[in-house]
C-alpha cells in the first residue's frame, strides 16, 4: 500500500472535467486506487465516488493504492489533483 497526501491545487477545486481525467488515469493502472477526503472515501476509479466527494480548492486529499504499480498509479493521479 502506498499513500500520498495532496492538495487540491485548482483555484476553482476539481471540476467535473478534471474528475472525469482522474478516474481515466486511475482506469489506466492494476492497482486499487482510493481517494480520501473530510472522513469519506470513493473507488478513483468510479467518476460517481470521485464526484460525490466534492473536491473544492485547497481541500487536503489521500490518495492510496494496492498492487504491483502502487507508486505510478498514485504518482499520477497526484499530478492531476495538484494541477
Amino acid at each position: 500500500m502506498y499513500t500520498k497526501n495532496v492538495t487540491v491545487g485548482n483555484r476553482f477545486g476539481l471540476t467535473y472535467q478534471s474528475e472525469a481525467e482522474v478516474v481515466k488515469k486511475a482506469n489506466e493502472y492494476r492497482s486499487e486506487l482510493l481517494i480520501e477526503s473530510d472522513g469519506k472515501s470513493a473507488n478513483a476509479k468510479s467518476l460517481l465516488g470521485v464526484l460525490a466527494l466534492g473536491l473544492v480548492a485547497g481541500c487536503k486529499v489521500a490518495v492510496s493504492a494496492d498492487g504491483a504499480d502502487e507508486i505510478e498509479a498514485v504518482e499520477s493521479l497526484e499530478k492531476l489533483i495538484m494541477a
